[in-house]
């Protein structure tokens, strides 16, 4: 976008609002054998790093960790790991994975509270944060509480949400863009954008 659209579409935000664009990573060659990756460092293959220039790290959005299964299949995960496998595969939000995992309301208060800090040091402005999809899927459950998950998040995806004081509704603007993928493709297939993700 070019910078006298960007300034234009800045100041259409709601006073006190910050327009929040959160962008899943490039794809790696776990995503594509669909290993699971949590928190270990993938990197990104030849399409992940066409899709991706920078990135300024904050912990507080790194994808979450999945003890035990880190680095297996899912496959393999459920064959060496079953108890694991099975723990991560439940609904129950507060059961932590063996091995040093984080439960999924850990994970969503952990990404939350980062994203609503981001926010709320930029209000009246337009911040992108590149982030992971176990995260994304939590800004999405925040801003659409009770609702059906937000489908297939593809790497590169763009997401925004409008973010204004803690404990006030989170709206979404946008969910899973890809438009600017037209070149490149998504992957179809892998792990982690469609609900196996963190």
């Amino acid at each position: 976008m070019c910078s006298t659209a960007a300034a234009a579409a800045a100041a259409a935000l709601l006073p006190g609002f910050a327009e929040v664009v959160v962008v899943r990573h490039g794809e790696t060659s776990w995503n594509a054998s669909k290993t699971i990756q949590g928190q270990l460092d993938a990197e990104l293959n030849e399409k992940g790093r066409q899709q991706a220039n920078a990135v300024v790290l904050d912990p507080a959005l790194r994808e979450r960790h999945l003890g035990d299964l880190q680095g297996l299949t899912l496959d393999k995960a459920a064959k060496q790991k079953p108890a694991a496998h099975k723990i991560f595969l439940s609904s129950r939000r507060d059961q932590e994975l063996p091995g040093g995992g984080e439960s999924l309301d850990q994970l969503s208060k952990r990404c939350v509270s980062c994203l609503q800090k981001i926010a709320g040091q930029h209000k009246g402005e337009r911040v992108i944060v590149v982030t992971h999809g176990g995260v994304l899927r939590e800004l999405y459950r925040r801003a659409n509480p009770g609702a059906p998950r937000g489908g297939t998040i593809h790497n590169t995806s763009v997401n925004v949400f409008h973010i204004s004081d803690p404990g006030d509704p989170w709206i979404i603007k946008n969910w899973g863009d890809v438009s600017h993928l037209k070149d490149t493709g998504v992957l179809k297939s892998g792990f982690g954008g469609d609900g196996t993700s963190g």
